[in-house]
């Protein structure tokens, strides 16, 4: 009786985990399915990222290249990245230089499924701040001591810089940090709403759609931008690298970086003594680090002129944190600007 029991459970049970493997195995089929419907999309810095999201909606399914907490001046993918990102249908990097990995990525992946699409290649020259590595003031400046030589050697690398061809968009040529400018991100967001229409046309109405909402947020925060920079008492922020000038072009404030567009690049001795005494001079009460920058000189420098140190973020990449917090574009803005109001001591 026992044995007789013990089969028919046993036979009873087997069926049962067929009948759920199988069930999996039609979930799995459906899931990939719906899957091969979604815009498979790689981005480099996190605002690309916020920007598909935002237009592509559930359209898309889109991922950053680069891991938490990374320096997008210096990431260098992994050929397990490379081979995500050949199967992907889009690729948005910004370009002008700002993404060392590309050049070489671009002969690995022809003939590759994915299109790779640099993103700031549409905003005009003009929009385009000047890619100097370091701006210290025409104080600092007078404090370097340069002499006629030296004047004349940076005179002559800057018409060779200009001889080049603008559209090459050398990084020593733009500063490639135009995600921090609400207005320039438009130009960016549209690159993508383009891209993603061509990718999917008949989702074209929706794309629209979302890509005018986000607009309408982004002129938002350029005119609290505006606000904060108007009731500053003091234009001139003191940052560890030159990763904010279109905020400081476009409100009228000055930004004064330790390293310069490169987080890497580093003032030379003579650059570091001028740098302090510009900040004494200024008597400057913050100095900004970022979330994703080391600067060892940068607090240095914090604490040879005693001031009190401020995180600014870049939104190059998210951090850990970040990505805990539930963090996007719009937030770490908003904080920004509280940051530079604190900073430059809002009335």
């Amino acid at each position: 009786m026992n044995k007789k029991f013990l089969s028919i459970f046993s036979i009873i049970t087997l069926l049962l985990l067929a009948t759920c493997g199988n069930k999996e195995q039609t979930n799995e089929k459906v899931e990939a399915e719906g899957n091969e419907d979604l815009i498979s999309v790689y981005t480099t810095v996190y605002p690309l990222q916020y920007f598909t999201e935002r237009i592509g909606g559930d359209a898309v399914d889109v991922q950053s290249i680069y891991p938490p907490g990374a320096d997008e001046h210096t990431f260098d993918p992994t050929q397990k990245d490379m081979m995500a990102l050949a199967d992907s249908d889009l690729f948005f990097y910004i370009g002008l230089g700002l993404e060392g990995f590309v050049e070489n990525a671009e002969k690995t992946m022809k003939g590759e499924h994915v299109k790779m699409i640099a993103v700031a290649d549409n905003i005009p020259e003009e929009s385009l701040g000047e890619g100097h590595d370091h701006d210290h003031g025409e104080e600092g400046h007078e404090s370097d001591g340069h002499d006629e030589e030296e004047h004349e050697s940076h005179e002559q690398d800057h018409e060779e810089n200009d001889s080049h061809d603008h559209d090459d968009h050398e990084h020593s040529e733009f500063d490639p940090h135009v995600w921090i400018s609400p207005l320039l991100s438009i130009e960016l967001a549209r690159v993508i709403k383009d891209s993603l229409i061509e990718a999917s046309p008949e989702k074209k109405d929706m794309f629209k759609e979302n890509f005018e909402v986000l607009k309408e947020d982004l002129l938002a925060l350029d005119l609290k931008f505006k606000d904060m920079a108007s009731n500053a008492t003091t234009k001139t922020f003191f940052v560890s690298h030159a990763a904010f000038g279109y905020i400081a072009d476009s409100y009228g404030l000055e930004q004064v970086a330790v390293a310069g567009l490169n987080s890497q690049s580093e003032p030379s001795q003579k650059e570091l003594a001028a740098l302090v005494k510009y900040a004494k001079a200024h008597e400057v009460k913050y100095v900004l680090f970022e979330q994703n920058v080391s600067s060892k000189l940068t607090d240095v420098i914090r604490k040879e002129i005693g001031a009190n140190s401020l995180m600014l973020h870049n939104l190059g990449v998210l951090t850990s944190e970040d990505v805990e917090n539930k963090a996007d574009y719009l937030s770490l803005m908003e904080y920004n600007i509280a940051t530079l109001a604190e900073a430059l001591g809002n009335k």
